[in-house]
């Protein structure tokens, strides 16, 4: 039987940002989604199996449902779709942060509901990250979806539309990663960050903040900063992360038609501390919601 938990947050919070951002990135097999839910299968140490979420219309909350086979651990599941949905946030905090700031502040004023998206596995987040360097989000999924459909893990007795886990480290890191679609250099650096995944050298947490996350990231050959900082918004859900470089945050409408230099981005983002992120979120959402957004 499955599982059925209540997620409250605090309102407001948007549903249809949540929506855009995974159509957008979708893998088929590994996730589905439809007009007001979305599922993925995923591993939990030796178990298999996966979850659903729901968007309730009587309630500021989500409805999460567990597979049978992970119902063994709620709690930490329950802390996982938290932060993946950015239920913990508080949207009048944040907003009171940016009031003053004149290129936040407003659009945040518009956008008062905007979260900070984030993946359920870190390590499936930085392989996308990788694989998206110098690529729009758009071909980047067509190659993840590559990767999926050649590694990837059947799973057993699976609801519909949800067949296959995402490949393990040890999978990209054995496979040549040959007519996938990538630069050669690329692709070494993919099997790289894999192979350190699955060795044990490379450990993906913030359990000692962003910043060393960030730093033994940059030490693999083929990571620099903008990915590092990536997989740490994206991947952890870092709330002050801030990949300056990305293309998206300094072509925003916002800052004219000239746009803004990376380090006068930083710089300017210094005052946004410590909730960097949701500055990035804002000004991706100004500069579009097409398939050039981070």
């Amino acid at each position: 039987m499955t599982e059925t938990i209540q997620l409250p947050y605090l309102e407001p919070w948007d549903w249809q940002q949540f929506h855009r951002h995974f159509a957008l990135r979708l893998l088929p097999g590994v996730e589905r989604l439809d007009a007001d839910g979305y599922a993925r299968t995923l591993r939990l140490g030796a178990a298999r199996g996966w979850l659903g979420v729901r968007t309730r219309d009587d309630r500021p909350a989500l409805e999460l449902t567990l597979s049978a086979s992970l119902q063994h651990a709620t709690q930490p599941l329950i802390s996982q779709v938290r932060k993946m949905f950015d239920l913990d946030a508080d949207p009048q905090a944040i907003a009171a942060h940016f009031a003053s700031d004149p290129a936040i502040g407003p659009l945040i004023a518009v956008h008062p509901g905007l979260r900070l998206p984030a993946a359920y596995d870190p390590f499936e987040q930085a392989v996308r990250a990788v694989v998206g360097q110098q690529v729009t989000v758009k071909a980047a999924v067509t190659i993840t979806r590559r990767l999926v459909e050649r590694l990837g893990e059947p799973l057993q007795d699976p609801p519909s539309g949800l067949e296959l886990l995402f490949p393990c480290a040890q999978a990209i890191a054995d496979d040549p990663l040959e007519n996938i679609g990538m630069p050669s250099k690329r692709a070494q650096a993919l099997r790289r960050l894999a192979a350190a995944v699955a060795e044990g050298a490379l450990q993906l947490h913030v359990e000692d903040g962003a910043d060393a996350l960030v730093r033994r990231l940059c030490e693999l050959p083929g990571i620099g900063p903008w990915t590092a900082e990536y997989i740490a918004l994206r991947g952890f859900g870092v709330a002050d992360a801030f990949p300056a470089a990305d293309l998206g945050l300094l072509k925003a409408p916002l800052w004219g038609a000239e746009g803004i230099t990376a380090k006068t981005l930083a710089e300017r983002a210094e005052a946004w501390r410590p909730w960097r992120a949701y500055a990035a979120i804002h000004i991706w959402d100004n500069y579009s919601k097409g398939d050039k957004v981070g």
